[in-house]
């Protein structure tokens, strides 16, 4: 099965079923997408984001990071931005991915953020066998 197969609605519910945030802005740096995990999303989005510029999403003092991170991808430069602190009780993890469509033309960028809290505690192993 391809992609262009399933429904948007499956699509839809694939990506709200990982367990992580997920956000894409275009181009153009304008927020297209946000996913809405089961249990919740990190940093909250609403629908009054989506149109809007990613930069207005950021504190105002990260501005100039973000806008570093797009140039790099729009380049070609950067094939990936990872960061990882801690907020509260919790271990947070975001990297951000250029998205390319096949010819290498730059198509906007993919955030992925994740709380890792729980996987930094893991030890030993764990195997289905």
């Amino acid at each position: 099965m391809n992609l262009k197969d399933l429904p948007i609605e499956a699509i839809e519910k694939i990506l709200d079923a990982l367990p992580v945030d997920i956000s894409f802005v275009d181009a153009k740096d304008t927020v297209k997408y946000f996913n809405t995990p089961k249990e919740g999303r990190i940093f909250p989005r609403t629908k009054l984001d989506l149109g809007r510029k990613v930069q207005k999403c950021h504190p105002p003092k990260s501005v100039h990071m973000v806008n570093k991170i797009l140039e790099g991808f729009k380049d070609g430069t950067m094939k990936d931005a990872p960061f990882w602190f801690n907020m509260g009780p919790k271990r947070i993890y975001i990297n951000y991915f250029p998205v390319n469509d096949s010819e290498g033309n730059y198509l906007g960028t993919l955030e992925v953020s994740q709380d890792i809290t729980e996987i930094n505690k893991l030890e030993g192993e764990k195997r289905l066998l």
